[in-house]
């Protein structure tokens, strides 16, 4: 038994997440990005996320804006806003804090490497 009682790995084809706790008011991930591999370009429905960098870095989209992503940069994607992040060479990891509805089904992915569009 892990110490977070709502402790999830999840493994995707872009890296991993892992998902440290979990309630109604916020729910908090540390998602890995492998390095120069990126995740779709979607929105949420129902929850916002703050995000802020931790190792690594690369590029972060919010709406229509490209910003470099560096350790200690911090983010905010507001629902139904469209966003990405994508590795550089040495990967990415940053802290993700969801506050809202969270469901992993309310993702809307607009382009998607993978084929998950």
């Amino acid at each position: 038994m892990h110490i977070f009682k709502k402790y999830e790995h999840d493994i995707r084809p872009w890296g991993s997440y892992e998902r440290l706790t979990l309630n109604e008011q916020t729910t908090v991930k540390i998602v890995t990005v492998k390095p120069n591999e990126a995740f779709s370009l979607q929105s949420h429905v129902g929850r916002d996320e703050r995000w802020k960098i931790l190792g690594g870095g690369g590029r972060v989209r919010i709406g229509d804006e490209e910003l470099p992503a560096k350790i200690g940069d911090e983010f905010l994607i507001e629902r139904d806003t469209t966003h990405r992040a994508e590795a550089g060479a040495d990967g990415l990891i940053f802290l993700e804090i969801s506050t809202g509805e969270f469901n992993e089904r309310d993702i809307k992915r607009l382009e998607d490497r993978y084929g998950r569009v």
